[in-house]
């Protein structure tokens, strides 16, 4: 028995390992059916923007009860760190969080989830168009890039045209076939 072991080691060496690799494929996605109502894109955003501004807020009202005043109170420590942390929470919450998870806090809280427009998880590339050139134009509009989403069939703001992707509302159903074309569950 041992020597048809040793057999079979010396076969598997020599041969080369081949692993399937499962392809993930969005069933039924439809970016009309599942897009985003805007108002609740609206209370995503209004949650990120309170989570992040409540840092510095707290910041200085810690450091008014500290007894810091005018002039002293804008360059406090206190006041100093609470800002770092506000802008590190920002760069996690809109940058960070959304290359991982594809979505935001305030996102996950609602429901909400930017996938491509074929369904599909987003690529860096995407999300990186999405937010760093999407947004800023966005804001440069006076929001009227944001505002397109409510008019636009799909959902769809400026930085999601631009970026190629959609906010979707709900759970997708994904199916993970193999490339041998067999169906798992």
């Amino acid at each position: 028995m041992s020597a048809r072991l040793e057999r079979i080691e010396k076969t598997n060496k020599s041969l080369p390992a081949r692993r399937i690799k499962p392809e993930k494929v969005v069933m039924e996605f439809d970016p009309e059916r599942l897009k985003a109502p805007f108002l609740l894109r609206c209370g995503a955003l209004l949650i990120d923007y309170v989570l992040i501004i409540s840092v510095p807020v707290v910041g200085i009202l810690l450091a008014r009860l500290t007894g810091e005043d005018g002039a002293k109170l804008l360059n406090s420590e206190i006041n100093n760190t609470s800002w770092l942390i506000a802008i590190l929470l920002g760069v996690t919450n809109f940058v960070i969080l959304p290359m991982f998870t594809g979505q935001s806090v305030g996102k996950m809280l609602t429901g909400l989830r930017v996938v491509s427009t074929d369904g599909t998880i987003p690529t860096f590339w995407k999300l990186f168009l999405r937010h760093f050139v999407g947004y800023p134009l966005t804001v440069l509009t006076g929001g009227l890039g944001f505002l397109i989403s409510a008019f636009n069939e799909n959902g769809r703001s400026l930085n999601d045209l631009i970026g190629g992707t959609v906010v979707v509302y709900g759970r997708r159903r994904v199916e993970e076939k193999l490339l041998s074309g067999k169906k798992l569950k």
